[in-house]
This record gives structure tokens, sequence and C-alpha cells, in this order.
């Protein structure tokens, strides 16, 4: 047969498959199927268009979005963000993902190691979270955490031949040094270097402990002192205990405050309890503490160490027991000068270095001291004579000298002065009484002399006058001079005899000044 038959009987065949009908080089039929404007403008229409478009032209990323992340049921795959986001979220899962890959791989075993944290990419409304996956801070390696201590064995040593290692190797000794650090004191910053695999040597390791327990013991003397010492406007817990006690025995019915604070005790204020048949409590009283501090000694110590009647008890070593001898002293010198029947505090009674005395104002208002109080010419005269008539009762009927008078220890109430603060008193046979009893004259003199009394002494004559010692010395220099010869003298009639003389040689008794 030849081709022009095969060409001509080609139409004629039978009916066979479709693509053999089809001319490849023909242009296509398409057939237009015909819809209403409402079809057109319909926005179900114009998305099922899209997403016959998006399936012929992407067909594996459609594959990919029917997988089980997109399936839920609270998840709304009809917008195009949320889809978008959640392909982002799988992209950075497995970006991740390689991450952690790369930072296990980095560090191995290392004690120092990096982290890819600033790369990561997961985002924040990401709650999907895998069952494989483990945060990163679980696979890294704390270089914080120390290591359990390798133990030595029983023989001392560890290995064999040239690589043996006994347990007084650098490296194993400085390690243990390191370690022991966690039993110093917790207030002893040791820092982090336990487990950064730092080696101590002895020397260092025994200097730091050294340096340990040394701050540890100051500390504990610090607190210590601390506990066992008043301050300002406070009261230790022993001092706070006899307080209490003589408020539950009825004596104080109660403690309103502080009234004053000085250098060396401080005052409160309260309020008499019931009055026994042997002790009669006043309605209001002053309690004074002496402050059991440790700054004030050095200056305590000329006025009691030389005094006669607390000589052999005096301690240098028990500061407790001086300051109870100070309050002590303070009491025997008040019980003198109110036997004598001068101006001052009543005793109520003394406990260790805690001192209840009789309140010298009215209210708990206490009476003003003399440099605060304004007094008129005749009050201001009348306050001078009876100071001066007290210092002479002191001197000669008490036998004590003030050693610290002046208008700061004198108080104005009732229209007379009141002298408070005789701790610091000493005899005249003191081998700094007369030093002292001139230095209170200054004082006095110079107060009123300020304050406009005519009749004022100066402090050469106040002396003569309330000791009876007729000093006749030109000058200031002179009579000092001649008043630390009389106390060498008595000083030196003490050692040679042991016993103090019982007044300075004196032309008579002390004159007594009245208005």
């Amino acid at each position: 047969m030849d081709s022009v038959g095969v060409a001509a009987a080609a139409p004629d065949a039978g009916p066979g498959p479709a693509w053999q009908n089809k001319c490849p080089w023909g242009a296509p039929s398409t057939t237009s199927i015909s819809c209403s404007l409402a079809d057109v403008m319909s926005e179900q229409l114009a998305k099922e268009l899209q997403l016959e478009e998006e399936n012929a032209a992407f067909p594996e990323v459609v594959a990919a979005a029917e997988g089980p992340f997109i399936t839920g049921e609270n998840i709304d795959t009809s917008s195009d963000l949320m889809l978008a986001q959640m392909l982002q979220m799988e992209f950075d899962r497995e970006y991740d993902a390689q991450l952690r890959r790369e930072e296990k791989k980095i560090n191995g075993d290392s004690k120092v190691s990096i982290s890819f944290e600033n790369y990561r990419k997961v985002h924040p409304y990401d709650s999907d979270s895998s069952e494989d996956e483990v945060d990163w801070q679980d696979t890294r390696h704390d270089p914080y955490r120390a290591d359990k201590p390798t133990t030595t064995p029983r023989r001392g040593f560890i290995g064999k031949g040239k690589d043996i290692t006994t347990k007084h190797d650098e490296v194993v000794c400085g390690r243990k040094n390191t370690a022991r650090m966690e039993n110093f004191a917790p207030e002893f910053q040791v820092g982090d270097g336990i487990g950064m695999d730092l080696k101590l040597s002895n020397q260092v390791f025994n200097a730091l402990k050294q340096h340990a327990y040394s701050e540890e013991r100051r500390s504990a003397r610090l607190h210590e002192k601390k506990e066992h010492s008043t301050a300002e406007k406070a009261v230790d817990p022993k001092t706070r205990l006899l307080l209490y006690k003589m408020v539950n025995s009825g004596m104080l019915e109660t403690i309103t405050g502080c009234i004053s604070t000085g250098k060396e005790s401080v005052v409160f204020h309260a309020y008499g309890g019931n009055t026994t048949e042997d002790k009669v409590i006043p309605p209001e009283c002053a309690i004074k503490v002496f402050k059991t501090t440790l700054n004030e000694f050095k200056n305590r110590d000329k006025y009691i160490k030389d005094d006669y009647r607390f000589k052999d008890r005096f301690s240098k070593l028990n500061p407790r027991k001086i300051i109870r001898m100070w309050a002590e002293k303070e009491m025997h010198n008040l019980t003198r000068m109110q036997n004598a029947g001068i101006p001052c505090p009543q005793v109520v009674i003394l406990k260790k270095h805690v001192l209840v005395m009789s309140f010298i104002g009215q209210d708990q208002v206490p009476a003003p001291k003399l440099k605060d109080v304004t007094l008129s010419s005749e009050d201001m005269k009348k306050a001078y004579y009876q100071i001066l008539n007290m210092m002479q009762q002191l001197y000669r009927e008490c036998n004590l000298v003030h050693a610290d008078l002046s208008e700061y220890n004198m108080l104005w109430h009732d229209g007379k002065v009141w002298l408070i603060d005789v701790s610091q008193s000493v005899e005249p046979t003191h081998p700094h009484g007369l030093e002292f009893l001139f230095r209170d004259c200054k004082n006095v003199s110079q107060f009123f002399q300020k304050g406009g009394v005519a009749e004022a002494l100066n402090e050469r004559e106040l002396f003569n006058a309330v000791s009876g010692l007729n000093i006749t010395a030109d000058n200031e220099v002179d009579f000092q001079a001649e008043i630390e010869a009389l106390e060498k003298m008595n000083e030196d009639h003490v050692q040679n005899h042991g016993k103090k003389l019982s007044m300075f040689s004196s032309d008579g008794d002390p004159p007594i000044y009245d208005e």
C-alpha cells in the first residue's frame, strides 16, 4: 500500500483515542461558560478561582499546607496572613533545630560553651511544641556548677608508673582548696571560682582561711559590743530587763520616755509606784542609765582610780564593773549632799548601773538649766550667793569637790539652784582635787560676771573663800603652781604614812558667805 492510500484511509478510520484526533499545531478549542453578573461579583467565586490558580501553579505547597498543623478546628485557613505566619513558624522551627545541632557540635564537652540564643527565630505566639524538642538551656553545660569531687583511693595515689598522681599533687590540692572555700562563713564572700577549675595553693588558702576566721571573730565582737552597750536614747537588753523588773515590782508605775542625753548617761522620766514602809518613792522619778560604751572610760579613770573609797576596787580590765562603781559613786555623793541639806535629787534606789532619783521638775517637764533660764538681776544675785554657800558646804561638810561645776550642771527650780551630776565629784585630798576646785571656781566666776553680778569674786578669791587656803599669788600661773605644790605635798604624805591628811593646813574654817 502506498502512502497516498494510507492518508486517504485515515479519515475513514473508526473511533480511537482522543489524542489521535487532535492536531498538536492546531488552536485549542475553548468553551466559554456563561455566567450572570451576580456570579461574577460574588466573593465566594473569586476565592474559588484564586484557589484553583494556586493549586495549578504550586501543587506541592498545597500538599504541604494540607498537613496536620493547618487542619486544626480553631485555625482559620481562609486568611492569607495566617497561612503565611504558619509557614514562617515551620521554617523557624527547622532553622532553630539546625542551630541547636551546630551549638551541640561546637560545644561538645567543653566547660566554656557558646550559645546561639540571639539567633533563634521562634515567635512568642508559637504555642505548639513537639515532644522531641529540648530547650537549649538543658543541653548547655553550666560552668558554675561544681563537678562531683573525685575521691582519692585509700592507697593515696592514682595511676601507675610515671603517670602516678598522689594526694599531694599541686592540681589535686588546688582543686580541693577551692572546694573547701564553701565551708567559710556565709558573710565571707568567696566568689564563683568553685566551678571554674580554680586551683588555690596551700599558702593562698591558709591566708584566706585565717582572714575568714578573723573577720568572723571581729563581727562577733562588734555584735557583742552593740548588744552590751547603751546608745543614745536607747538601752541594751540587760538594762531593759532591769527597768522591766522595777515596773513589775511596783516601784515604778510607768516609764514615759527620755528627757536628757549626755556623753556619759541617758536620763528617763518615770512615775513613782507604791510607797513602802522603808522606802519613800516620789511621785515623779528620774532614771539615770549610765552608758556602758568604752569611749569615755579614759576620761573617767582620773576621777575614780585615785579616790581612796574605790581605789582598791578599780580595774581597767572590766568596764562593766567600772561603770557600776561610777553609778555607786554618784549615789554616795548625792547621799552626802542630801544629809548636808544641799538642794539635789533624792536617791531612791541603785541597781547596777541604773540610778533612780527624784525628778527635778513638774509634769514631765524638767527644770531648766541655769544657762537656759533668763533671771532678773535680783534672782541672779540670789543664785550666786546660794551657789557660793553650796560650794562651801560641799567642801566643809560633805568633804567633796564637784569637779564639773558649771551652768550646765545647775538647775533653776522653785526659785533656787539645784546641783546635779556629781558622779565625778572627789574629795579635796584627791591628787587633783584642788585643781578641780579651781576649775569650778573659774567657771562660776566667769558665768556670773557675764551675767552682771557686780559682787561676783574672781576665780582666785573664790577659791580662797571656799577652801580657806590663803594663797597670795598675783597671777593665775603662780596661783596654780602653789596649788600643785600643795597637792604634791599631800601625795608625798600618802606615800610616807599611807593615809590621807584630814584637811589642808589653813588659818581657820572657811568663811560662810551669805547674802
